[in-house]
């Protein structure tokens, strides 16, 4: 292993695979320009105006149609982490036990542990949550306030949750009375494969007494309109009103009417188009580089969403904390998988490919090979 870093060249050029946000060139600038005058001719005093705890009312109209509740189904927040917080702060009380995936996102993971949540990691397969691991603690006497899944093209590893996994989640939570929570930010930007139907539509709808939803518009939009939402039964949507209410009486009234407008408009499904089409571009060529250049790492290609999970061998001393760090050296910016787990993941490291150029993938995979070589003990 090399004593001390290369040293980053001022001329290099730093090729980030650590955020999961779209590059600006495939934002559709100019629509949301164009929705935000359009809110604001339209509706003056929506967006000028506090506004009520739950939301835009015409985008939470538009959202409960789009999943086929009543709209006392849904709130409307501040992005989904508003939402995944709210949720949070309602059910995973110090102490309440907490089921979620090995590896997840690690802002899920700050904000269960933070709230002193009994977090109880299972095993991420390839074809989503280790349902049987998930039975088993249920069978074992755990009692969890939720479960927490990210089913489609989870953060941070790509995997989609199977059809029958879904089905299997379901027939938990009703015999156990299980919270599922399906955290699905990135359900719409699927560039291959058949969609899969949501576990809250399997369950109901709007009769749907065991799952809550969450998504964004992060990822369809753009990441700075800070728009999202939880679906829930009307109870829960009631108690997390109050809290909404109580932190900060409305959310952002402006964002979300921008958001209305640009849906309503006639811009978004070629934008939406566009942002796939690049996506899928640009983890084509991922797989491409990671075969050639890191030929001993296992991975699989996902079908949609930003991410993806690299495996180096085990029992070869990999650390990924100086593979991150001769890796930055060298001008790539990767996030180790040690920061999805409460423990391991040494071994393993995250790629988001959404913002980072198709002309930049091969280098920068090339420069992360270099890295690991270099990190080896």
């Amino acid at each position: 292993m090399s004593s001390t870093p290369v040293q980053t060249s001022p001329a290099t050029t730093m090729i980030s695979f650590a955020r999961g946000a779209p590059s600006t060139d495939i934002v559709d600038v100019e629509g949301l320009k164009q929705a935000a005058v359009a809110a604001f001719d339209s509706d003056p005093a929506g967006m000028t105006g506090y506004g009520t705890a739950v939301g835009y009312v015409p985008l939470r109209r538009w959202i409960a149609e789009k999943h086929g509740v009543p709209v006392e189904h849904v709130l409307v927040t501040n992005g989904s982490m508003q939402a995944d917080a709210f949720l949070f702060d309602e059910l995973a009380t110090p102490g309440a036990a907490v089921i979620t995936e090995r590896p997840t996102y690690d802002r899920t993971l700050l904000g269960l542990r933070n709230r002193g949540a009994d977090v109880h990691l299972v095993t991420l397969e390839e074809d989503g949550i280790a349902v049987e691991e998930v039975a088993a603690l249920l069978e074992g006497g755990l009692r969890p306030a939720l479960a927490h899944v990210i089913p489609n093209f989870q953060n941070p590893a790509g995997y989609t949750l199977s059809l029958a996994k879904r089905e299997r989640l379901l027939e938990l939570a009703r015999q156990y009375d299980l919270v599922l929570f399906e955290d699905d930010p990135y359900v719409d930007i699927r560039f291959s494969g058949e969609p899969l139907p949501r576990m809250l539509e399997l369950d109901g709808g709007a009769a749907s007494e065991h799952v809550v939803y969450a998504s964004s518009f992060s990822k369809t939009v753009c990441p700075g309109i800070r728009v999202g939402y939880l679906v829930g039964p009307p109870a829960l949507i009631k108690k997390i009103q109050v809290r909404a209410t109580n932190t900060y009486i409305a959310p952002n009234m402006v964002a979300q009417g921008t958001v209305y407008a640009y849906l309503q408009g006639d811009r978004f499904p070629a934008a939406l188009e566009r942002v796939k089409s690049a996506l899928a571009e640009r983890v084509g060529l991922l797989d491409d580089a990671l075969r050639a250049h890191l030929p001993q790492a296992t991975f699989r290609r996902p079908e949609g969403g930003y991410f993806l999970w690299v495996s180096l061998p085990e029992g070869e001393g990999h650390d990924v904390a100086r593979i991150t760090t001769e890796a930055a050296a060298r001008g790539v910016a990767i996030v180790p998988g040690t920061d999805f787990l409460l423990e391991g993941g040494e071994n393993s490291f995250r790629l988001a490919y959404s913002a980072v150029q198709p002309g930049d993938v091969d280098e920068g995979v090339r420069r992360l090979a270099e890295a690991i070589e270099a990190a080896r003990p």
